[in-house]
């Protein structure tokens, strides 16, 4: 039997799959780009768990190629170490120490003692979760509730502003979880993140939409008011239902301001259950805090004028397939799916299961709120209204 030739890859070109990989290509159009399949370019990218690698500089005091070599015509030529290191501006201790770790004045070789400082250089540095016990107790405590390294990283600076040891950037924790070299936190950790892949993705990576229907008398989002747009006033919300097996689903809302989350329960997808159950949830909540609810074309709301009838609140309607205009909603749905994963029975869950959940979101610090979290800037909002 043959044996495949094993295929290497350049520096040059490593660099351009990670560039690819960063703008959001999928394995397999990477290795298109090289004509190889996908398994030749796996390896390398899974090596350091989809994070890029940093890139290697020499430091500015360390010795050269050009200087080894130098050391090297000198050997040769029988020179003092001194006479060597005077000529090259460096001191004695400096020559005697590079020719002494590379063999003696017998074996020096410039381009072996050169390859050798690369290969010490690249010996991995000590992680700083690896020092600190308390930040590592920490940073699991909130993985394990769901919290993502960002939201992390963003709470540790908010609560402990002048205490850097108490510091890591949401870089370093997924660096840790991904390269498990590090032996810092836990591969078990892994499941909490939001998508519990073992290779970290790029922010690019695309995701699509869907085709939606007609609604009668929709009032579109082109005349929704500018001050909703801005989000510099609360009580605009965005809304949508997530689905299960068996027809089962939630509806979700969420509001722009705050990116506070509540969840509804509903017994079935057509319009009658699904307007019902928002009326319900907007009974619930002053009428200062809900004037007006975004939503996708979906036929769920077609009687959509029963709602702002009993409940006062306008509904304006988004484009069709154009789910970036309902962003914070679809943002929440994504991290839904962690509690209620795809294809699996949502009417299993009662209200008070998904008022447990909304609260846990709810209670996680935000980047777009200055990681405060969405109840804070909701229950001030509250207040500031009664």
């Amino acid at each position: 039997m043959k044996q495949r030739t094993r295929i290497y890859y350049s520096e040059a070109q490593k660099t351009v799959m990670w560039d690819r990989w960063q703008k959001g290509e999928s394995l397999n159009e990477i290795a298109r780009f090289f004509d190889r399949n996908h398994s030749s370019i796996s390896p390398i990218l899974y090596e350091t768990g989809g994070v890029r690698p940093s890139r290697r500089s020499r430091s500015s005091i360390a010795l050269t190629l050009s200087e080894r070599e130098e050391i090297s015509r000198g050997i040769a030529s029988h020179e003092s170490m001194r006479s060597i290191a005077g000529r090259m501006g460096r001191s004695p201790s400096t020559i005697s120490r590079e020719i002494q770790r590379n063999g003696g004045d017998g074996r020096y070789r410039a381009a072996r003692a050169d390859k050798n400082a690369w290969e010490r250089a690249s010996r991995p540095k000590s992680c700083k979760l690896a020092g600190s016990s308390w930040l590592r107790r920490a940073i699991e405590i909130k993985l394990r509730v769901n919290w993502s390294p960002e939201q992390i990283a963003g709470w540790l600076k908010r609560t402990y502003p002048g205490d850097e040891s108490k510091q890591v950037s949401h870089e370093t924790i997924y660096r840790s979880l991904f390269i498990q070299a590090r032996g810092v936190l836990k591969k078990e950790l892994l499941q909490y993140l939001r998508s519990e892949r073992t290779m970290r993705k790029s922010i690019h990576a695309g995701t699509h939409g869907d085709k939606r229907g007609q609604i009668p008398n929709a009032i579109s989002i082109s005349k929704r008011p500018a001050s909703v747009e801005d989000r510099a006033v609360p009580g605009h919300w965005e809304g949508d239902l997530i689905s299960g097996s068996h027809n089962s689903y939630i509806a979700t809302l969420v509001e722009r301001h705050t990116r506070y989350v509540m969840l509804a329960k509903v017994e079935n997808k057509d319009t009658e259950s699904v307007v019902s159950a928002l009326i319900k949830q907007a009974r619930k909540l002053p009428s200062e805090i809900y004037k007006s609810l975004t939503w996708d074309r979906g036929h769920e709301m077609t009687d959509h004028q029963r709602f702002t009838l009993a409940t006062n609140v306008d509904v304006y309607f988004c484009d069709p397939q154009s789910p970036w205009q309902r962003g914070s909603n679809e943002n929440t749905n994504r991290l839904l799916r962690q509690y209620f994963p795809k294809g699996t029975d949502l009417s299993v869950h009662s209200q008070s299961k998904l008022n447990a959940v909304a609260r846990q979101l709810n209670e996680r610090p935000r980047k777009t709120l200055a990681f405060e979290t969405p109840a804070e800037r909701f229950n001030a909002c509250v207040a500031s209204t009664g």
